[in-house]
This record gives C-alpha cells, structure tokens and sequence, in this order.
C-alpha cells in the first residue's frame, strides 16, 4: 500500500501546496525522460504477494502485528486489514536461472511466515479473496494500525459522501442459479479481501509504452486463465471476483458523479499510449489528492542541481490511482528507474502456479511488445478492456476478442497464439530454458484442464451443496482443503476435487 504518511489531518492549503508539488513533480520527469536521466543497464523483475491469515475455523484472524513482530523480516509488510500481510521479494534480473531460484525463495519466505503464523495461532492462506469473510470482517476497528490506512480510509469515504456499495452479479455455480450480492460496508476493508500478485518489470522509458500496452492487451487472458476469486461473503461471484470488488471498494464517486462520466480511481485507462509520461499526466489531470502530504524538495531544483528528484508527491499520487497495469517511477541505490507494475492477477493457489502466471505473463509481454505490427495497433483499446472483465466474470468459459481470430476461449487463445509467444519472450529475454519449459509447461497443462483456482473452488463447494452441506460449512471445508493441497505445492489444475 506504499508508505505512511502524518497522522495529522489537512487543511485546505495542505491540498493547494500539494497540487502544485504534483504538478513540479510531474514537469521534472518530463524533462528528466527529454534529457535521458534513466540508467537501464539489466531488465530486472520484482514481485509482491498479499497473505490473509486465517485461525483453526477458516475464519480471518486479526493478528498480522503478532506475525510481523515474530517474523522480524523486513521483506514482510502491514496490508490494509489485520488479517493481511504482503510480502515483498528483493527484485532480481529476468534472465538464466533467476526464476527458478525466485519459486525457491517464494516457498523458503512463505514456509517462514507459515510457521510464525502458527505460532500466533493463526495460518497462512495465499488465495485471491478469502471465502469465509463476513460483514463484520468489514468494521473499521480491523483497519491496520497505521496513520496511512486510516486517512485513506477517511479520505475515500469522505469523497464519495456515502457508504461503500459492493453490488454484482454472480456466475452461477454448476446445476445452479445466479447469486446476487448488493450490501453495504462502512470502511474500504472491502478492499482488504482483494489479495493479489504484483509483477514489477524494470524497462527504458522508450520500451514503456510498448510494454505497459502490450500488458493491457494480456489483461484479460491474465485473469481468465488465474482465476482464484469465486466467492465474496458467501455467495458465488465472478471467476475473478477481484477485479469488480476493488473498483467498488476504492470509489470515490456517487452515483451523479457516475453518471458525469468521472474516472474510477481503480481503472483500466481509457487509450493506448507512447509515453510513461501519458500516464503520470493523466493521473495528475483526473484525480484529486487522497494523501495531500508534501515535503522540502524542490524536484526541479534538485535535477538542476545534478541530484537525483525524489518527486515524492507524484509517487504517493500514483500510489492512490490504482491501475490494473500502474507506471512506477522508483529510486535504487540513488538511481532513477521506471517499471510497469502488473496488478490483474490474484495470489494463490501455489507457489508454483504463481511463478507460472509470472513467467507466461513476462515472456508473452515481451514478445507482443517487440512485434513489428504491434496487437494494440488492430483493436480498440475498450476490446481489451471488455476482455479484462469477461476473462474476470466466466474464467475459462469467457469469449475474448483477438485481432486476427475474433472472438475465442481464452486456452484457445494460449495454446494457439499466446503460449508460442511466450516462449519466444523468454528466450530472447535470457530465460533458460529449464525454467521457460516448467512454467510454461504448468500453463499448457492448465489450459488443456480448462481449471485453475476458482473451477476447483466452485466445484468443490458446489459437490459439498449436493451432499447436503450449507454454504457455510462448505465455504470452511474447501478452504481448509485448499490449504492442504496449496501447501503440497502440485499445480492447481492436478488437484482432486473430492
């Protein structure tokens, strides 16, 4: 969620000071991408995952400052509720070995926090959304004890006047009908339920916009084929049912402002690009300040100066305009770098199926970028995103739009035109081909299934039903089973479902 900001709250010249700080920011890294000031001497990769933790009876168990405290391991962060935790991985190049030595972090890390979370009664659970929330789970008094949660929780609430509506329709589970959902929350916890997989990808700021549109096309196929978010506070949502949870949790507008045509804060954008710059500049042009807070630098003064621009106002801007594909500008060791933050896919099931979304999703990016008639360049940008949320409600059973085919499955897709490409990306990207034919091949395999996370969830709730079983205890029985076999570590599409 980024860093933390003053306790104190903001007057209205907080909010005018910080609007012309944006601005001065945002004039600097204009001229810093004129002048060439970004130093690109590897492609590097990072990740974030986002933990739930939950006690003996699969319920959420608030007890992350317990955890934190027994892990002692800065890798390991505060998330917005007290039953979140977000692990963040050191970054690392993209090439040889890197991401098979990575998985081995991943599972050292997790085991880690598995352990220290036993210890605080509680368990580890690395899942999209967590089925056994309730409204209760939503109460403010579980928000994180940190100045920046709460402020932005005000803040969100504050601008949108009104309670926190979380209302969709359900894709129904098999020999079922279509569940509905339309409650109310007082707080953004709603938000909290949305646990994810972040992928961080370092590139030149003239290989940006090739690559952050090339990651909007794959949006959809993203979520389609990592699904793992069926279920939000007992009913059967989306295959993906993130992807609208979060739009609803973080929006600051009432429904006039809807009808006005005004920008969600959780968007997908609106064009292709040519710039980063495009993107910082419409974060600046659309969205007020949630978190007016500012500091002494001057960003253009520094840059004069021959020092590098914190632009610190800009980045806590960004931070607060959540982009299923986000630009990032980010110091390291004092030198400038800016990185296309992936935010489409859920956490979980395995470390292994992650690592496998990961790898899929850094070499098809790769090689739809380096086309010499880019895919962006024969469909329209609303094409992608009506895939984002097909791919998002039916999973495996959605209809995609591709240039060149029209309208197919989305294994289709992978298997006949994507899978192929993303090999080709990670060859040319230095990956060794140990590790491109594990994950990919978790990816074919997967395809060829037509299961990921949210099919074996929905049909091992819904064979629970059957048997008599209330959701309920269903919802309990199937995450507790998905702990055990995530846990195994065998890929998600070879899981059992009795």
């Amino acid at each position: 969620m980024g860093k933390d900001v003053s306790p104190d709250s903001f007057d209205p010249r907080d909010r005018g000071r910080y609007r012309r700080k944006v601005q001065r920011c945002l004039d600097t890294l204009a001229r810093m991408l004129s002048e060439g000031s970004f130093s690109f001497p590897r492609k590097h990769i990072g990740l974030e995952v986002e933990l739930n933790l939950v006690d003996a009876a699969m319920r959420p168990s608030m007890s992350n400052a317990a955890v934190l405290e027994a892990l002692d391991d800065a890798s390991f962060t505060t998330e917005l509720s007290q039953h979140n935790l977000e692990l963040n991985v050191p970054p690392r190049p993209l090439d040889g070995d890197s991401a098979l030595e990575l998985e081995r972090d991943l599972v050292t890390y997790l085991a880690k926090a598995g352990a220290k979370a036993e210890q605080a009664g509680a368990v580890l659970a690395v899942i999209g959304v967590l089925p056994t929330l309730t409204p209760e789970h939503f109460d403010q008094k579980w928000l994180t004890n940190s100045a920046r949660y709460s402020l932005l929780n005000d803040q969100i609430l504050a601008a949108r006047g009104e309670q926190t509506l979380l209302s969709m329709d359900g894709t129904e589970l098999p020999g079922q009908e279509p569940e509905r959902l339309h409650t109310y929350a007082e707080s953004i916890l709603p938000e909290a339920a949305c646990t994810s997989v972040q992928l961080h990808l370092q590139v030149g700021p003239e290989d940006f916009a090739a690559h952050w549109n090339a990651a909007q096309c794959l949006a959809g196929v993203q979520v389609a084929l990592g699904a793992n978010s069926p279920f939000l506070l007992g009913k059967a949502m989306w295959h993906e049912t993130r992807i609208p949870l979060f739009l609803q949790a973080t929006d600051t507008r009432p429904e006039e402002l809807k009808n006005q045509g005004v920008r969600p804060r959780v968007w997908f954008g609106e064009r292709w690009i040519t710039s980063i710059f495009d993107l910082f500049e419409e974060n600046v042009r659309y969205f007020p300040g949630l978190l007016p807070e500012t500091d002494d630098e001057d960003p253009m003064e520094a840059l004069e100066a021959g020092k590098v621009p914190r632009l610190t106002e800009l980045r806590l801007h960004n931070g607060t305009v959540w982009r299923w594909n986000r630009p990032v500008y980010d110091l390291v060791d004092g030198t400038p770098h800016l990185r296309v933050e992936n935010r489409v896919l859920p956490a979980g099931p395995t470390v292994l199926d992650m690592m496998s979304n990961a790898a899929f999703f850094y070499g098809a990016q790769r090689a739809l970028a380096e086309q010499e008639r880019p895919v962006w360049t024969q469909m329209s940008f609303q094409a992608a995103e009506e895939n984002l949320y097909a791919g998002a409600r039916r999973g495996f059973d959605s209809q995609l739009y591709w240039p060149g085919i029209g309208w197919i499955r989305p294994d289709e897709l992978v298997l006949r035109v994507l899978l192929p490409l993303a090999h080709e990306g990670l060859r040319d990207s230095g990956v060794s081909q140990t590790a491109a034919d594990r994950y990919l091949g978790v990816i074919e395999r997967r395809c060829l299934a037509r299961r990921n996370g949210a099919v074996w969830q929905r049909e091992t709730v819904a064979q629970a039903e059957e048997r008599g079983v209330d959701r309920d205890s269903a919802l309990a029985s199937m995450l507790g089973r998905y702990l055990e076999l995530s846990k195994a570590g065998e890929p998600v599409h070879a899981w059992p479902v009795t």
